[in-house]
């Protein structure tokens, strides 16, 4: 089949918005499988731990370098009440979890446990806050808790369950959800919520806080210019929820087996999330024309129907080649609004939605999504670089989405990396690229594809789906060309 023809320019020598690292966040609940046994194994546990984490997970996040991860939900947050989750774990008491599979949650992972985990990664903790359930004063104290030196009950507190120094918290969240599961409120009464609350989440100590505020629902910018009018000074950032489902929510589909109209339609939604954030966007401006204010869209991924034979309310799903490329879409809309998405968290971390790690007792993978976070860390805390792409369709069924996307950007040392992605599962693209600016003239680049579209790594063949070297391209002066083969990422780095 002759390649789809796709042109891109790129001016290396344009000055950037710079990429928030907190773009490539996470987001760790306590849902199904996510923590207990995929993060948190327990002391005496026979899987190789530190300190009741599991090694093999800690070692797989380092090695991309998480930079945030948000706890503990999710819907989940809602109904936490943090005083459970501190102490000797043995006197801690047990919750029913009734948003996620009505299962016994014994509290064992708590605060401090969270933030042993956070240091283990050495990412920033970003915790939200229980506004649908819980009280101002608990809100109160759980930050004193964290980040007071004080003599003070907290402060005290928290040094007889082991722990003298505060915590640096620097990301909080006022409640999640809050139009549904956190609450089901009106924009208008969140609002007022969330400014009684945050009027009490203090800056103790030397630790600033930055607060997010709960934002809307899909492409509900009633919520977005209610929240930005009403409270839109007291917050640092607004929380947006998007999750990519290639069907409806009764039939959401299987993640593997599915057909090329399941594949289509999953990459058109996924890319669906690029006019939500203009529009959410375009309401901030007119309250906030400065930018001061962040867009965080701190739960984002694929959500598809259980595997089967799984609890259901567990959201346990397989990873494939297709959620590869549902991230590197998202990575490279996000770049394109880097002057409001400051932060970005996927759901979930491990054995949740579009993962980065599945586990099976002591038997750990990484995803193909990992492999897309891991190829796309160059671009973390570089210069976004404005792209012009013509890009051919590819149409299926009557609706045609664009065959190539691509996102650059230029590093701190004057690198300039380029990533691609071809969307269509059976022809190859071609991309002539003008480039302009300080561009290294020659390139090395890195490949992540697979002969199947559900292409998917197991516990019996765990690097099934992984980044390969990539030398399908040429480079000249002022240009280059890349064949793209099917269904494939790429990242090229320009180096002289």
């Amino acid at each position: 089949m002759s390649p789809a023809k796709a042109v891109l320019a790129l001016d290396a020598g344009a000055p950037g918005t710079a990429i928030n690292p907190n773009v490539y966040g996470h987001f760790a609940e306590h849902l199904g499988r996510c923590i207990y046994e995929g993060l948190w194994v327990g002391e005496d546990s026979p899987i190789p731990n530190t300190r009741g984490i599991r090694n093999d997970a800690v070692a797989a996040l380092r090695k991309i370098r998480v930079p945030v991860l948000r706890w503990p939900g999710g819907c989940f947050a809602d109904e936490y009440h943090w005083r459970d989750g501190i102490g000797p774990r043995e006197d801690r008491p047990r919750m029913i979890n009734t948003h996620w599979g009505g299962v016994s949650e014994n509290n064992h992972f708590g605060t401090h446990e969270y933030m042993d985990l956070c240091a283990q990664l050495g990412c920033e903790p970003y915790i939200c806050g229980n506004v649908g359930s819980g009280t101002v004063r608990e809100m109160q104290e759980w930050v004193e808790y964290l980040t007071s030196d004080a003599d003070s009950p907290m402060a005290n507190l928290r040094r007889a369950n082991g722990r003298e120094a505060p915590w640096k918290l620097r990301f909080f969240g006022g409640g999640n959800e809050n139009w549904g599961c956190g609450g089901s409120m009106r924009p208008e009464y969140y609002a007022d919520n969330y400014l009684r609350y945050n009027t009490y989440v203090r800056n103790l100590s030397g630790n600033t806080v930055y607060r997010v505020a709960c934002g809307p629902r899909g492409a509900d910018t009633v919520w977005t210019e209610v929240l930005m009018q009403l409270a839109g000074t007291a917050m640092n950032a607004l929380s947006f929820h998007y999750y990519t489902v290639a069907g409806e929510w009764t039939d959401r589909g299987l993640a593997t087996g599915f057909d090329e109209a399941r594949w289509h339609l999953t990459l058109r939604r996924a890319l669906d999330i690029d006019g939500l954030i203009a529009a959410h966007s375009a309401v901030m401006d007119r309250y906030d024309p400065a930018g001061a204010v962040a867009l965080i869209v701190d739960e984002w991924g694929t959500w598809y129907d259980v595997e089967p034979g799984t609890n259901p309310g567990f959201l346990y799903q397989q990873n494939s080649l297709r959620d590869a490329l549902v991230a590197a879409l998202h990575f490279n809309i996000f770049h394109r609004h880097a002057r409001r998405v400051a932060m970005a968290n996927i759901a979930q971390t491990v054995n949740v939605l579009q993962a980065m790690i599945l586990t099976d007792g002591p038997r750990m993978l990484v995803t193909p999504t990992y492999h897309v976070f891991e190829m796309y860390a160059v671009h973390k805390g570089a210069s976004a670089l404005p792209v012009a792409l013509e890009s051919p369709d590819y149409a299926l069924g009557g609706s045609a989405i664009p065959a190539v996307s691509a996102t650059a950007s230029r590093d701190a040392a004057g690198t300039v990396h380029l990533s691609l992605v071809n969307t269509d599962p059976n022809r190859p693209a071609e991309v002539a690229c003008r480039l302009s600016g300080p561009v290294g003239s020659r390139a090395h680049g890195r490949i992540l594809t697979a002969q199947d579209m559900d292409a998917h790594n197991t516990f019996e063949r765990p690097a099934a789906v992984a980044p390969a070297e990539f030398t399908g391209f040429s480079t000249g002066e002022g240009a280059a060309k890349v064949s793209l083969p099917p269904k494939s990422v790429v990242t090229l780095a320009f180096v002289d």
